[in-house]
C-alpha cells in the first residue's frame, strides 16, 4: 500500500520552493536584464563605429569639429548629425533637442540646465546634464535614441540603447557616450585612455556630479561583469 504525502508535507514543500524561488528569481531577472543591456550597447557600438567610417568614406573628410562645425561657429553647430543622421534607418527626427531638452523648469519655477529623463550613474542627483547632447538627436527604427553634442574640440555621441521609453534611463546602465578622437575620426569608448571623462570621477559610486556615469562606456565594454554590479 502506498503512502500519501500529507497535506502538512505538500505545503511544507511548496513552502520552500517559494523561498527558494524568492531567493533566487531577482538574481535571474538581473541577470537577464544586464546581458541583454550589454548585447545592446555591442549592437549600438558596432553601428556607430560602421556608420562614421561610411560617412568619412562618403564624405573624404574626417568626422571631427573643424570638418563638421561646433560650438566655435553658432552656425555650423549641429552639422555633423545633419550627415551622421543619414547612415540610419531613422524612425523619428528630433532635430536639435526636440526629444531631450537641455533644461527644465523645478519645483521652484527656476530653469535648470539638465534633464530629468535621465539620471546618473548611482542616481545621486536629481538631473543628468543634457547640455552633453542638445547638438541633434534622432530616434532609429528598434527605439534607440542618438544624440550628438558638437564641442569646439571633440564631437560626442551618447545612446540611449533601449530607447527613451525604457528603464532605466541612466547613464551608465543604458545611455551610454562615446567620443570621436579629433585626428583619426576613430570612435572611442568614453572613459578610454585620451577621451575627456575618465572612469574614476565619472563612473563613480559616490559622485553627485551631473555627469557622473558619462565615463562607464569604456568600462561597460571591457570588464566582464560590469552589468552584473550595476549600483542600484
Amino acid at each position: 500500500m502506498k503512502k500519501a504525502f500529507t497535506l502538512a508535507e505538500v505545503l511544507i514543500t511548496l513552502g520552500i520552493i517559494g523561498v527558494v524561488a524568492a531567493m533566487t528569481l531577482p538574481a535571474l531577472v538581473n541577470q537577464t536584464r544586464g546581458k541583454e543591456l550589454e548585447t545592446a550597447l555591442q549592437k549600438a557600438y558596432s553601428i556607430l563605429q560602421q556608420a562614421l567610417q561610411q560617412m568619412q568614406y562618403d564624405t573624404g573628410m574626417i568626422p571631427n569639429t573643424a570638418n563638421f562645425g561646433g560650438n566655435a561657429s553658432p552656425s555650423a553647430t549641429g552639422t555633423f548629425m545633419e550627415y551622421f543622421r543619414m547612415y540610419f534607418v531613422n524612425h523619428g527626427n528630433c532635430k536639435y533637442r526636440n526629444c531631450v531638452s537641455n533644461s527644465f523648469t523645478d519645483e521652484n519655477g527656476n530653469t535648470q540646465s539638465g534633464t530629468q529623463i535621465y539620471k546618473t550613474y548611482n542616481n545621486a542627483a536629481k538631473y543628468a546634464n543634457a547640455m552633453l547632447f542638445d547638438d541633434g538627436q534622432t530616434i532609429l527604427t528598434d527605439g534607440m535614441l542618438i544624440m550628438v553634442e558638437n564641442f569646439t574640440s571633440d564631437i560626442l555621441i551618447t545612446v540611449d540603447i533601449n530607447g527613451i521609453n525604457n528603464k532605466p534611463n541612466r547613464w551608465g546602465h543604458d545611455l551610454f557616450t562615446f567620443q570621436i578622437e579629433n585626428k583619426t575620426g576613430k570612435l572611442l569608448p568614453m572613459g578610454a585612455d585620451n577621451t575627456k571623462y575618465n572612469t574614476d570621477t565619472y563612473c563613480s559610486i559616490t559622485s553627485t556630479n551631473i555627469s557622473n556615469g558619462i565615463g562607464c562606456t569604456y568600462k561597460a565594454l571591457t570588464e566582464k561583469d560590469y552589468f552584473k554590479n550595476l549600483p542600484k
